[in-house]
């Protein structure tokens, strides 16, 4: 017996991505079920308690669209770049034996680079909190 599905000598062939599609259609499926279900059948009790904005246990001071510092974004997209940057220590760690010195080099020059960076942040006040 041939299993159609398991058959890959044709890889041009449309139904080798009929298992795809069905997967893609059961899940869309299933999650438009189940978010009908749920407000269906979900309980719908709206009381003064349940309205209010929850803060993390913290109550509420002034409005919430007051705009923000700018530098609460800085940090974070300065702590998101270097976050990535210790991603890419990983492969090196990896194969460090590999690289030998070329590696080596090739990473001291992709700290150094990061380290200016943050050198011209710092020389910049990027950090600085006093406003």
């Amino acid at each position: 017996m041939q299993f159609f599905f398991l058959q890959v000598a044709n890889s041009s062939n449309a139904t080798n991505y009929l298992p795809i599609a069905l997967q893609l259609v059961f899940a869309a499926g299933l999650i438009t079920t189940i978010m009908v279900l749920s407000n269906y059948l979900g309980p719908k009790r709206k009381t003064a308690d349940k309205l209010v904005n929850f803060e993390s246990g913290v109550e509420i001071k002034g409005n919430a669209r007051q705009p923000m510092a700018i530098k609460y974004f800085l940090v974070a997209i300065l702590f998101v770049l270097f976050d990535v940057e210790v991603i890419f220590f990983y492969p090196y760690a990896v194969n460090f034996r590999e690289l030998k010195w070329d590696g080596f080099w090739a990473v001291v020059m992709f700290v150094g680079l990061f380290v200016a960076g943050f050198i011209y942040i710092i020389k910049k006040g990027a950090l600085d909190w006093e406003d």
